[in-house]
């Protein structure tokens, strides 16, 4: 059975991604980072779904010590309008500096150890916060890079690159995906903010499809 591996975060679009990959046939093997984030909720979650999918999982625990992000350092808050500078030649705070580059570097070390065919990410470039490491020429670079190193069997598949998350949100319902048990919010609590960027996406998604985010 050809394997796949999942960088599962325990947000909507990683979970929707397991899914997807499991639907296309491939054993699934989820890795989880612990990287230093403020609140562990979403890794939480990411554990939750893993199990629900009876996916093995990996947790992979490491520290970024420079911070860099609002996901990161306590001394920067979460903003709550970066989703009006997109386009703008600025990064939103929440960006974690090369958080893909550096998850996928492990993906990739995992695959090929295991001999997996794929690497399944859930990056998307429509509904998104403009990170670079989200767009579709990234993970095009990713693949040439693959092929430079003689690795002739491994691809980083990104199902929902061009999806808005109206179609993400139906497509998690039409796999079964537990969106109820997903966690996208920046800021970690009892409940989602409602204000930060992620946030604000997901609700946007949830109400262009006329449904009630049972995360709420």
């Amino acid at each position: 059975m050809k394997k796949a591996i999942i960088l599962l975060s325990g947000g909507l679009d990683s979970a929707v991604t397991l899914y997807q990959a499991k639907k296309e046939g491939y054993k699934t093997f989820c890795l989880l980072f612990d990287y230093g984030q403020k609140h562990k909720k979403e890794l939480k979650s990411a554990v939750k779904i893993a199990k629900l999918s009876k996916s093995p999982f990996k947790i992979i625990k490491m520290n970024l010590p420079w911070k860099g992000s609002a996901l990161l350092d306590s001394a920067i808050s979460i903003p709550h309008n970066a989703l009006e500078n997109i386009g703008k030649n600025a990064l939103p705070s929440t960006y974690v500096p090369a958080r893909n580059t550096i998850f996928i570097s492990f993906a990739l070390s995992y695959a090929e150890t295991i001999k997996a065919q794929a690497i399944f990410i859930g990056a998307n470039a429509l509904d998104f916060s403009g990170y670079p490491d989200c767009r579709p020429d990234y993970f095009k670079s990713w693949n040439n890079l693959i092929k430079v190193l003689g690795i002739k069997n491994i691809t980083v598949k990104t199902p929902l690159i061009n999806k808005t998350k109206k179609e993400i949100i139906a497509l998690g319902r039409k796999l079964n995906v537990p969106l109820k048990y997903t966690w996208s919010c920046y800021a970690g609590g009892l409940k989602p903010c409602g204000k930060c960027d992620s946030c604000k996406l997901r609700a946007k998604g949830f109400s262009e499809t006329g449904l009630v985010d049972p995360a709420n």
